[in-house]
């Protein structure tokens, strides 16, 4: 399973949505970071494998990252995101 987040302006929490296949997740990815670059304020609109209902609608004018990762059994306890916090002593 691939998890593709997006880091939204002014917005605590990404949002994300899941893609079984790699192919599809990285088609997702391709689509927003597109979006992105075409500097027009568009709304894109993304579903989610996993959960077929959730549906998400953006302005990709407000999109400021995205952020694509892979679901790992080896990676049990580390969540994927943009920043990694560590310890201090």
């Amino acid at each position: 399973m691939f998890t593709i987040d997006l880091t939204i302006k002014n917005t605590a929490f990404p949002v994300s949505v899941q893609r079984k296949e790699t192919a599809d997740a990285e088609a997702a990815y391709n689509q927003v970071l597109a979006a992105m670059r075409s500097g027009n304020p568009e709304i894109i609109e993304l579903t989610c494998d996993r959960q077929p209902e959730k549906k998400v609608a953006v302005r990709t004018s407000e999109i400021s990252g995205v952020q694509i990762s892979q679901k790992d059994s080896t990676a049990a306890g580390k969540t994927p995101g943009f920043f990694a916090f560590t310890e201090s002593k």
